[in-house]
């Protein structure tokens, strides 16, 4: 039995996954089991009506057989199994589900469940996370599938509980969270120690800006949440922070930083609101705007500006030394107006050469330093009158940025970004 829950959460409170978590201890409590990890699913993260992070959540249950592995506590000990020995009545989840929903969801959001017998293609997921899928074609995936839901003042949550159910993991990482109602403090030194300690685990802390990346940004029952590419290491990771006392914890299997909202396409073909990327040379070269962002544009057939915003911080001096010419290739989210690529990272594939003048043509006659002419005129002696051309002055290289892929900085990373180290 497949449950997706979505829209539970207000844009300044609450959390879908601290749902999931009381879901998991009253179907556990009813003596079914988790069949594999409980799923965060980020959808695409350019949709306006989002809340935060876009995230959404599966969870299969039944009666499980096979190995069994502890991924949580949430009053006891939460496992879960290899395979499903037994279907789960769908009265009982159905009834765990709507109650606990109905309690627990912000009073400003829009939840819905789904409960379905039968998974989703993953077509639906893959529609969800790169472009905007419609409730009308939502309900037909539901009604073919024979899957039971129910919305609470409005309708858009379906589409993200249905295409949780959907996804089928390509490539996958884990998330631990851990819930606190208390005081939130962590050691920061502590922080430290455990992202160094446990490679697979990443976007832990944000060494050039000094950030702690693992707490949340906005008011939530979640105290902090350790990223990884190993569920068993999050554990022992966990085991080395500092901090106050949690309440309860669970792993959840994530496509966060997997790169799946990106699509190669051409500029002519990118729409609004998709994740892209696309190549080009830059044309108009970077300039900053109001609030400290920097634009530029690229062009390979058609035009398109990029944008690296205020909050990616030093990431703006490499995008500063862009030229005119220099090729590129972009990776990043698509707004509407002004219709700008948002950087999340880019590869720099080539650059043009630079010379700076440093010194006018010497005249040896007259021992002295001829003057300019005028632009792409050349040079000329003010005592004897002798000329030089342009290529006899004086010029030095200038650096430029080495060819490769850069990544803003962890504090502004987006959830789904694949960042370099999974590379």
């Amino acid at each position: 039995m497949w449950i997706g829950i979505d829209d539970t959460d207000a844009l300044n409170k609450g959390c879908t996954t601290f749902v999931a978590t009381e879901i998991i201890k009253d179907i556990v409590s009813l003596g079914y089991d988790l069949i594999g990890y409980p799923r965060i699913v980020r959808l695409n993260p350019n949709i306006l009506w989002k809340t935060r992070g876009n995230a959404t959540i599966a969870i299969q249950v039944g009666i499980g057989g096979g190995r069994k592995n502890c991924i949580g506590e949430i009053g006891e000990k939460i496992y879960i199994y290899e395979k499903k020995k037994k279907e789960a009545d769908e009265e009982d989840i159905i009834e765990v589900v709507d109650r606990i929903i109905r309690e627990k969801s912000s009073e400003e959001a829009n939840p819905a469940w789904v409960v379905s017998k039968r998974k989703f293609s993953r077509k639906l997921y893959s529609k969800a996370v790169k472009e905007i899928v419609s409730v009308k074609e939502v309900k037909k995936i539901l009604q073919e599938n024979g899957a039971k839901y129910r919305c609470y003042r409005g309708e858009i949550g379906l589409v993200g509980a249905s295409s949780a159910i959907s996804w089928k993991p390509y490539d996958r990482t884990y998330e631990l969270l851990t819930y606190t109602s208390g005081k939130k403090y962590i050691e920061k030194e502590s922080v430290i120690k455990m992202d160094r300690l446990f490679p697979s685990t990443f976007n832990n802390y944000d060494y050039e800006n000094d950030y702690i990346a693992i707490f949340p940004k906005a008011n939530s029952p979640v105290f902090y949440g350790i990223r990884g590419e190993n569920a068993e290491d999050l554990k022992e990771a966990m085991k080395i922070l500092v901090s106050s006392p949690i309440e309860r914890w669970l792993i959840f299997e994530t496509n966060q930083a997997t790169d799946e909202h990106l699509q190669r396409k051409k500029i002519e073909e990118i729409k609004p609101y998709e994740s892209v990327i696309v190549k080009g040379k830059v044309k108009k070269e970077p300039f900053h705007i109001e609030g400290g962002h920097l634009i530029f544009s690229i062009i390979n057939g058609r035009e398109i500006d990029c944008a690296a915003y205020e909050p990616t911080k030093n990431f703006r001096k490499l995008i500063e030394k862009l030229k005119q010419g220099d090729e590129v290739i972009v990776y990043g989210g698509v707004r509407e107006k002004p219709f700008t690529i948002n950087i999340e990272k880019i590869e720099i594939k080539k650059v043009v050469e630079i010379y700076k003048k440093i010194e006018n043509p010497f005249c040896e006659n007259c021992n002295k330093h001829m003057k300019s002419i005028g632009k792409n005129k050349g040079y000329r002696c003010p005592k004897c009158g002798k000329k030089a051309g342009e290529k006899d002055a004086r010029y030095i290289k200038i650096e430029r940025p080495k060819p490769g892929i850069y990544e803003v900085p962890v504090m502004a990373r987006r959830h789904l970004s694949k960042p370099l180290k999974r590379f």
